[in-house]
């Protein structure tokens, strides 16, 4: 499996800087959250797309995918949501990344029959778009939807090859599935997994792999026995928790955990 980590972690941090850090922990990959803090986003021109690409490429460095925000069980309606996912398929195509981020963000006053028709409907006719770019959505078990079996429900009606899952380990863990459960449920779909650490249910704040309660070695183990071989990225939560350890220096333990389970797992 190849290892990334997000620049959610490093909250507006030159994107050279970023480079740096994957360089020399060496992680494979970078997951870059695209929002307009951030010094990659779906603003940019032509030309700053054509030079992030280049420094990627100049780094030994792959864009693993752009991590937005767009929410498509969303109330409300389709195209403002779909115009904001196509300008993330944009630029994902534009730097060679092969995924897109999504978010459920199914609401209160829907019925879950609502959020689940309203995302496959919006997903479908993304996938599309996508397939045309060469680019892939995952939607990520995250909020409304938060496990596996929650997001085929969405990703099971829309049976593109365009459309997939994005494995998020702690939103999973608090919804009670466990990761065998979750894998068998996404399978078929999965693009890429985040892992991550906390203390525990009740305090989400990041914490060093290794270092909390999450499951991450039956995540590796389910993965290894299954031939499983793609992404790995560790998604540390700095931006919404300024008071956790810097991530630059959690980097190269982070990565040493990752190899130890993946080693042990073989």
């Amino acid at each position: 499996m190849k290892l990334a980590f997000s620049t959610l972690g490093v909250p507006g941090l030159p994107l050279t800087d970023v480079l740096g850090l994957a360089t020399t922990h060496g992680y494979h990959g970078v997951e870059l959250r695209a929002h307009p803090e951030e010094p990659v986003h779906p603003g940019l021109g032509p030309d700053e797309r054509a030079a992030v690409a280049a420094q990627f490429r100049a780094a030994g460095v792959e864009p693993l995918g752009l991590a937005g925000y767009a929410r498509v069980a969303a109330p409300g309606d389709d195209e403002p949501v779909l115009a904001e996912i196509r300008g993330l398929l944009d630029l994902a195509r534009d730097l060679g990344a092969p995924y897109v981020r999504v978010f459920p963000g199914g609401g209160t006053e829907q019925s879950a029959e609502e959020a689940d028709a309203t995302a496959a409907r919006r997903l479908g006719t993304a996938a599309e778009y996508a397939a045309e770019r060469g680019v892939s959505i995952l939607l990520e078990t995250h909020d409304s939807h938060r496990t596996g079996a929650d997001a085929m429900r969405v990703l099971g009606p829309v049976g593109h090859l365009r459309a997939g899952a994005l494995w998020d380990v702690m939103h999973t863990w608090l919804g009670g599935e466990q990761p065998s459960e979750t894998y068998a449920a996404l399978a078929p779909h999965l693009g890429y997994v985040q892992v991550k650490d906390i203390a525990s249910a009740e305090d989400t704040t990041p914490l060093a792999l290794g270092a909390g309660v999450l499951p991450l070695t039956e995540v590796v183990d389910v993965l290894s026995r299954h031939g499983w071989d793609g992404w790995l990225c560790w998604e540390y939560e700095k931006r919404w928790y300024e008071a956790a350890a810097p991530l630059p220096e959690l980097l190269g333990t982070g990565r040493e955990h990752l190899a130890r389970l993946l080693t042990d797992a073989a």
